[in-house]
């Protein structure tokens, strides 16, 4: 599989980075297309924990080229936090890690500006992470007040920055905000980063399409899920950018046709957090144990995750949508010791019967889930290496969620280390 990308499918925090981490050794690169720091990726290696947050997970491997493509938006100082612990935990960067000249920039006023909105928001706030990934994006968009990574090397940088400060001042003031930004004090931060940042900084688009036309193994890697995308998940609870399948291409500057394999990632369980509709949401003990044994905290933000049964309605929505060939099922020993777990097959929304996702939040928080009951086990499965050694409850579990959702579970995941990997043969 020269080409292959990976996409979670839920509202994120499926477990991602530990699958590209074990595909990374069958690929010489790994691009990270979309989002910011605001997507954190856990890998375990020999037993140590790495968070991650902007670099891809491939940059464990010194023979892998990592790249932050275009989509994404960069807080330099997020990525040169990262990119100085790892270097100091021994992990090879500098010739390993490429970034987009066309990359847009974070900077001091889109914090502002996310902690603005999330104010006026009240109880209808979207659950940002105060990153300023939003108004970045938003800036991306509105193009005249955006800045993108090359444009920290051009000679008219500095000008570039007065301008918008002046143009955010006005704003800041007309909103009565206790906030004044200062030109010099941010050309000067901004412009030390771009010095540190200079060796990375390269054309991706050119050296993703030489890569794929080469017929070089190429690994995508989403950040987020698939139910927060822009324009096709839970608006106006999602992200600011297409976090399905569909947004390797636009991130990426490859087009779709070179992607010969997606692997949709999906938890055993179902976890959300922040605002919005959550149908199958347990605010309950046993919600509560789903959280403790998993672990259910915002890996960036440390939030607890709200937690609840798996919703095949839901996943089978964002398989079409993403493309998905074969699924990732990932931290099913967090199920062990349940007596009976629950599938949510169908919605109810007024009356009606339904196995599509509904298109309107509004209609997502009226919709009844319709669950399935399958037995638990009791067994401890962390040891598990082949699909044999599973309980026949356990299999059976694995085997309704790929009928339901129509593609074959191809990777099992039973704990949090490398090794506690199932590979089911096909």
């Amino acid at each position: 599989m020269p080409v292959t990308c990976v996409v979670g499918l839920q509202w994120g925090d499926e477990a991602k980075g530990k699958i590209v981490d074990l595909l990374t050794e069958r690929h010489e690169i790994v691009v990270r297309y979309q989002g910011g720091a605001n997507a954190g990726h856990t890998v375990v290696r020999d037993g140590r924990s790495y968070k991650l947050s902007l670099i891809p997970s491939g940059i464990f491997r010194p023979e892998v080229r990592c790249v932050i493509a275009t989509g994404v938006v960069l807080n330099p100082a997020a990525l040169l936090d990262e990119i100085d612990t790892l270097t100091k935990l021994g992990v090879k960067v500098a010739d390993n890690l490429i970034v987009s000249d066309r990359a847009h920039v974070i900077f001091p006023w889109h914090f502002e500006e996310d902690r603005l909105l999330d104010r006026q928001c009240g109880d209808e706030a979207i659950g940002t992470t105060l990153r300023g990934i939003g108004p970045c994006y938003s800036d991306k968009v509105g193009r005249s007040l955006a800045v993108r990574v090359g444009d920290m090397y051009r000679p008219d940088f500095r000008g570039r920055i007065e301008r918008i400060v002046r143009a955010k001042n006005e704003v800041f003031a007309a909103l009565s905000a206790d906030v004044r930004l200062d030109a010099q004090e941010i050309f000067d931060q901004y412009h030390a980063y771009a010095e540190r940042l200079a060796p990375h900084v390269a054309d991706t688009t050119a050296f993703l399409l030489d890569a794929v036309e080469a017929d070089r193994r190429v690994l995508f890697e989403g950040a987020q899920g698939a139910l927060l995308d822009i324009d096709h998940g839970t608006f106006p609870f999602v992200t600011s950018s297409n976090s399905s399948g569909v947004g390797a291409s636009a991130g990426s500057g490859v087009p779709g046709r070179y992607i010969d394999k997606v692997i949709g990632i999906i938890k055993a369980y179902n976890t959300r957090v922040g605002g919005g509709p959550f149908p199958t949401e347990q605010d309950n003990a046993t919600g509560e144990k789903i959280r403790r044994k998993g672990n259910e905290y915002g890996t960036v933000t440390k939030r607890p995750r709200r937690c609840g049964w798996f919703d095949a309605v839901a996943a089978r929505y964002t398989a079409r949508l993403s493309g998905a060939d074969s699924l990732a099922l990932m931290l099913l020993d967090v199920l062990s010791g349940m007596s009976e777990l629950k599938i949510c097959t169908a919605y109810e929304l007024d009356g009606r019967r339904t196995a599509d996702f509904p298109s309107h939040v509004d209609d997502l928080r009226r919709v009844v889930p319709v669950y399935e009951t399958l037995p638990g086990w009791q067994e401890e499965i962390d040891g598990a290496a082949t699909i044999d050694d599973l309980p026949p409850t356990a299999r059976k579990y694995v085997e309704r969620i790929a009928e339901l959702l129509g593609r074959p579970v191809e990777i099992i995941s039973v704990g949090p280390d490398r090794r506690q990997t199932i590979f089911v043969p096909q």
